[in-house]
């Protein structure tokens, strides 16, 4: 079976504070505290992993404290395929309101990447890629790499035959979704204010955002998935325009939920699934992150469960 190749450049180790409540200017009594290894495409690997999804992950490690990650992946089962350089890998720090459910992200910057680090791991893909294979690029860029990496990574992965899906924002996605057509990726996933940023123009009501998702589909991307918070999730591709929205759960914690949903769109894709069932796992992998820490899925039943209480709607251009 075709493995899934997911990149990140910019990976970290995401500390995640539990609190009470989150006042902002006061002092704060930690009710707990755990790391875990992570970034966009990190979180993404696992959650294709615990699905059974055969993963490989790559992209930029700081050898000094590469230790979490190694554990990581191999107690996932992922091909490691990093490329270390001298330094340490950032921390992030998440302050978990347990009485809202809410996350305040800090995210520290990264390593300095240089383009002789970048071609390293251009050429660990050119070994991993294969013809209609899948490869996610996820998270942010390191501050040295300039915003168009992602566009000219997707056009070089293209010219492989990959399908690339595609998980940025700011800068990134921007360079991304303006770039030529043969530098387009195959799907993306963002979120309605990333949605907005790109339409430059807000998006209140669910008409708006159609529009919105059309028109990058019309750009030239195949499929557009966006994510709505509690709203679920819109899914746009040449069959037609699909609103997901999850069933009712308690939430744990909205950590790596957006990867998750990343993670269950590629894992759908790769299953050639139709664009109703991708709606259904994609929404099952995000709403059975929210019940567990780390990025891990709840075990197969369970996400299978969910995914049957997805409700779909079907959603007029």
């Amino acid at each position: 079976m075709t493995t899934v190749v997911t990149v990140t450049l910019n990976p970290a180790i995401d500390q995640t504070v539990t609190l009470d409540s989150l006042r902002p200017g006061q002092v704060h009594r930690a009710r707990a505290v755990h790391a875990d290894a992570g970034g966009k495409g990190v979180n993404v690997a696992c959650c294709l992993a615990d699905w059974g999804v055969p993963t490989a992950a790559t992209g930029v490690l700081g050898s000094a404290n590469a230790a979490p990650f190694e554990q990581l992946l191999a107690a996932k089962g992922i091909d490691d395929r990093f490329v270390w350089i001298p330094g340490e890998t950032r921390t992030n720090l998440k302050l978990l309101d347990s009485r809202t459910g809410e996350t305040t992200d800090v995210n520290l910057p990264g390593l300095d990447v240089s383009s002789g680090t970048l071609d390293a791991v251009r050429g660990t893909l050119a070994d991993l890629v294969t013809p209609d294979g899948l490869v996610v690029l996820a998270g942010s860029l390191p501050r040295t790499l300039a915003p168009d990496v992602y566009a000219r990574m997707t056009q070089a992965l293209k010219a492989r035959g990959a399908r690339v899906v595609l998980d940025a924002s700011g800068a990134a996605l921007e360079a991304a979704l303006s770039a030529r057509t043969e530098a387009l990726p195959f799907a993306i996933k963002p979120n309605r204010q990333e949605l907005e940023e790109w339409s430059g123009r807000p998006l209140p009501t669910m008409t708006d955002v159609v529009e919105a998702a059309w028109a990058l589909h019309r750009r030239g991307i195949p499929v557009v998935a966006v994510s709505l918070g509690a709203d679920g999730a819109l899914f746009v591709s040449g069959d037609g325009a699909i609103h997901a929205r999850p069933p009712a759960m308690q939430v744990a914690s909205t950590v790596g939920a957006g990867d998750a949903l990343v993670a269950g769109l590629t894992a759908g894709l790769h299953a050639g699934l139709g664009l109703p069932d991708t709606a259904r796992l994609a929404l099952a992998f995000a709403a059975g992150k929210l019940t567990k820490a780390g990025a891990n899925l709840p075990d197969r039943a369970e996400v299978e469960a969910l995914r049957d209480a997805v409700r779909i709607e079907a959603v007029a251009v």
